[in-house]
């Protein structure tokens, strides 16, 4: 074999240390993706199985094989349905790495996103205004994922950005409070949108359930979801499932400028501390 040399009895080619390396980095990422959540738990347990099936196997225990085969040949389907959220966010963290999405970056794409940057002032005032009355609200704005799915949930709005309007959206008399909204393409797409809550079990128990679904949309999408908390006034925004709580009104607009049109190498240090952030 070219390129090959042995250790021992072995002899092992560039090709192997190159294919061993990939597995390990697949199943590290694997890892990652899965910690803190109850697929963990359901992974290890469905890996656990399969161990058991290649040991009875071996000893030849037929019964107990073609139970367990049986089991086995449908767990490719069942481990799509179990890890559908999973695999969902794995394909969305490539796709955010592929030269596709780099393209976006390209000088002659950079004019087009400028010219649909959204203003973000009426959600910093509207934000700051709410958390002064205790009133609480869930903002998630769309990039690349298409959250029409959790829009549809809710009341299509389609209307332009304002404070008063945002205002008059959460107040807690207004039909349309209970819920979240979704702005897309620098509008108000809908209103009293139902987002899908986070099973995560290391969520602080002092985050509620605005703060939950909020970590369960950016969980599942690349979404940015700004939260105000109904019980402490605190402004939060929530990014890949980390939280970064307790933002002033100008740190939350740095936060919503850097998440929504920067480029990504800031997200490095601001997950870092949000991570302590949580943590605390």
């Amino acid at each position: 074999m070219i390129g090959s040399f042995s250790i021992g009895f072995l002899r092992i080619g560039w090709i192997d240390v190159i294919d061993v390396l990939l597995v390990t980095v697949l199943f590290y990422q694997l890892y990652k993706l899965l910690t803190g959540s109850v697929a963990l738990k359901i992974f290890l347990g469905f890996m656990s199985i399969y161990l058991f099936y290649l040991v009875v196997k071996a000893a030849g225990m037929e019964l107990l094989t073609s139970i367990l085969g049986q089991f086995m040949s449908v767990g490719v389907l069942a481990g799509i349905i179990l890890f559908q959220q999973e695999i969902r966010r794995f394909l969305l963290n490539v796709g955010k790495v592929t030269a596709f999405e780099r393209m976006r970056n390209f000088p002659w794409r950079r004019d087009n996103s400028a010219a649909e940057r959204m203003n973000i002032t009426p959600f910093v005032e509207a934000a700051k205004s709410l958390a002064g009355k205790n009133t609480g609200a869930l903002i998630a704005f769309n990039l690349a994922s298409d959250l029409t799915p959790f829009a549809n949930s809710g009341d299509l709005i389609d209307a332009t950005v304002s404070k008063r309007l945002l205002m008059s959206i959460f107040n807690k008399t207004s039909p349309l409070h209970d819920g979240a909204v979704i702005i897309s393409r620098g509008r108000i797409q809908a209103a009293r949108c139902i987002l899908p809550v986070s099973e995560n079990p290391d969520v602080p128990a002092a985050l509620g359930l605005r703060h939950r679904a909020a970590i369960g949309l950016s969980e599942v999408t690349d979404a940015v979801v700004l939260v105000v908390s109904e019980e402490t006034g605190q402004m939060s925004l929530v990014r890949g499932g980390e939280v970064f709580r307790n933002l002033a009104p100008a740190d939350l607009r740095t936060r919503l400028n850097e998440f929504l049109f920067d480029a990504a190498p800031k997200s490095t240090t601001a997950s870092a501390s949000s991570a302590a952030e949580v943590a605390a």
